[in-house]
Formats: structure tokens, sequence, C-alpha cells
């Protein structure tokens, strides 16, 4: 609460050997992202040709980046606090203009999904800036940079907006690669120059636990569709079969990365020196593919639930084998990065799923999910055997 920061700011106060906790006012927030991510995998559903693809990949690089930035700021801001609440609030209502605008983001509805992202991104760091006392030099130049970037990358959604057609999605992909780009020029602005990373330093452990929130709300929005689609339909030994596969596929995903991966990275990031440079590349930008692939192979569950006798056509194929391959890629190197080797397990997977690609098209849905299934159980076996053995894994 404001009576307990003895600085008498709208940051948290780190304790020392104390974790800061995930605030329920957080919690609250990350429900819209499980609405935005459903709505991105019947988006892929629908438009599953390589514009398609395109399109479904720069709206989920924005939502994606939309709520990372808001982890970050909540790191440093304390959501227990009145005026951080209520920003979280007026984040939540953009949002959920943004993911109800996601279907037809690019028709109708561009400049709703554009206005509200330029205001989500642009408004949450202007109150970051404002939020920020004097005194701290380091922390203001950081937001002034952060918002000089969001500004020039609005002007560019915003131009996507009342653009149409393939104009449309030019501006969107400048507006989100200036974005993209400026963590990795560290916010470089003329004046201020380069960001260090002292001022990037954050709770790591609070960081973990948010970024594997998010992978909660992909698995269980995986969940949530595919029981909703299989209560609807007949249930055929078939179609048993591939709800049962779905499910095992989610609990593998889950049990790859949560049942050592994600501790492991809580407590490399908690001890490091440098836990702005991890939380900018392990949770940043390699949880992006992580996430990616439970979202595509959500797709491919969806299609297989409803056709499990039909041939692997090549949306079967891509989003059955594609989808676990980005999964296996982002945890492989998410957990090179806090563990400083490659997982033996993982990398076998990657090439069992690439050998699995040269045979898709001659096996029937129904198979190619369970063989994928398969896999991702394999990985997850052979990870937690050889990581509790004395000699670790390599």
């Amino acid at each position: 609460m404001a009576e307990d920061n003895p600085r008498g700011t709208m940051f948290r106060v780190i304790m020392p050997n104390q974790h800061s906790r995930v605030t329920n006012a957080e919690l609250f927030f990350d429900l819209v992202f499980v609405f935005a991510v459903t709505q991105l995998s019947h988006m892929l559903l629908g438009r599953f040709t390589p514009l398609g693809a395109i399109q479904v990949t720069l709206l989920f690089l924005a939502v994606w980046w939309a709520w990372v930035y808001t982890t970050w700021i909540t790191n440093w801001l304390d959501p227990e606090l009145t005026p951080v609440r209520i920003l979280l609030f007026l984040l939540m209502l953009g949002g959920l203009v943004l993911s109800t605008s996601i279907p037809t983001a690019f028709e109708g509805r561009g400049l709703w999904f554009a206005g509200a992202y330029a205001l989500i991104q642009v408004g949450r760091t202007l109150f970051w800036l404002i939020a920020t006392p004097s005194h701290r030099t380091l922390v203001r130049h950081n937001a002034i940079r952060i918002l000089t970037w969001l500004c020039c990358s609005a002007v560019f959604w915003v131009l996507g907006g009342f653009a149409e057609g393939p104009t449309r999605l030019w501006f969107w992909i400048a507006a989100l690669g200036i974005e993209y780009v400026a963590p990795a020029v560290r916010f470089w602005t003329p004046g201020l120059e380069f960001s260090s990373i002292e001022a990037w330093a954050v709770e790591g452990s609070h960081m973990a636990e948010r970024c594997a929130g998010f992978i909660i709300i992909a698995l269980g929005e995986a969940i949530v569709v595919n029981g909703a689609t299989f209560a609807d339909l007949t249930w055929t030994p078939d179609i048993v079969a591939a709800f049962l596969a779905a499910l095992a596929g989610s609990i593998a995903m889950w049990w790859i990365y949560f049942h050592r991966g994600a501790e492991a990275g809580s407590a490399m990031i908690s001890k490091s020196e440098e836990s702005g440079r991890v939380a900018r590349l392990a949770y940043t930008y390699l949880h992006m593919p992580i996430v990616g692939g439970i979202i595509l192979t959500a797709v491919a569950d969806d299609l297989v639930l409803t056709h499990p006798n039909g041939p692997s056509d090549l949306r079967v194929a891509v989003s059955a084998i594609g989808g676990p391959l980005l999964f296996l890629v982002g945890t492989i190197l998410f957990k090179h990065t806090i563990r400083g080797f490659l997982q033996l397990s993982h990398g076998v997977g990657i090439i069992a799923f690439a050998v699995l690609a040269f045979f898709a098209s001659g096996l029937s849905s129904l198979l190619l999910s369970a063989l994928a299934t398969a896999i991702l159980v394999i990985v997850a076996v052979w990870e937690s055997l050889s990581l509790s053995s004395p000699a670790r894994e390599a």
C-alpha cells in the first residue's frame, strides 16, 4: 500500500532476499489476453494462407508486445497502489478493444485496433514517466527514450488504420519493426544516447512468474477451445482419440516448460547481476516462439478434432508439426540462456519433427497428431529423467 512505501512513490519496494509477488490486479489484467489468444487462433483457422499467416503473426507480435511491456512496467510500479491499479484497468479496456478488433483488423476495424494499440503503448509509458520521481534520472531517461520510440511507431499504426489493403499491412510492419528494433539498439535517442544496462534491472522472480503465467494462458486457451469443439461433436472412437492426443500434447508442453525450465529460469534471473539483459533475451524475445508454438498447435488440434480421418493437408501438416517445432525451438533457446547448455532431448525432438514432416502427407490427421504428441511426451520424459540423474543432460 502507499503508506508502506517509504519513498512515497508508485514504485515497488524491493526487500533483500524477498521476491515481489504477482498481484491479483496483474492476474486480472491477464484475463484479457486469454480472449486475445483465442481470437488469434480463430483468425488463423479462417485465414490459413500465406497472407493470412503474415497478418496473424503481425497481430500476435503486437499483442505480445503490449502484454510484455506492461509486465516490465508492473515489475517496477506497484499494482497494489490505486493509481497503478487504475492504469491496469484502463489497459484492460484498451486490450478488450484490441482483442475484439483482431478478426477484422485488416478490414473494417483496422483503425480501432491501431488506435487501441497505440493508446496502450504510449499511455502506459507516459504514466510511467509521470510516476517516476525526478531524482531517479536513469529511469526517467529510459521512460523518455521508450516514449519517443513508441510515439514514432504510433504514427505508423494510425496511418495503417486509415489505409486499406496491402498499404495497411506495410504501415503496420514498419510500426512493429520500429518497436522490435528499439530494444536491440537500446532505445538510442538523440540527446540521451543509449540506455544503460543498470537502468533495466528487474525483480527477476516476478518477471519469470509473469511470463510463466502467459504460457498458462496460451495452454489454457488451447484446452478450452479443444473442449468446446469436442463437446459439439459426435463422440466416435477417432474423435475421442484426437481429443486425448490434443490433451496429452498440452500436458507434455506444460511438462517441458514447467517441470524444470520455469523454476530454473526464476532462480537464475533472481541471482543474475544483469537481470535486465536476461529478462530482455530469455523472457521478452525467446518466449515469443514458445507462445506462438502453443497457439499454432491449438489450431492443429481443432483441425484434427473436426476431421480426424482426413488426410494431412498443408494446413494440418504445418500446424501439427510447425506448432510443436516452434515451441521446442523456443524452449531449447530459453533453457540454453538460463542453463548455459543445449538440451539434447529438445534437439532430438526438433530433428524428429523435421523427419516427421517428410512423411506427413501420407498420414491421416489423427495419426500425425498422435505422432507429434508422442514426440513431445518423449522429450518431456527424457528431460525429466536426464536432469534427475547425477550427470546433467548436455
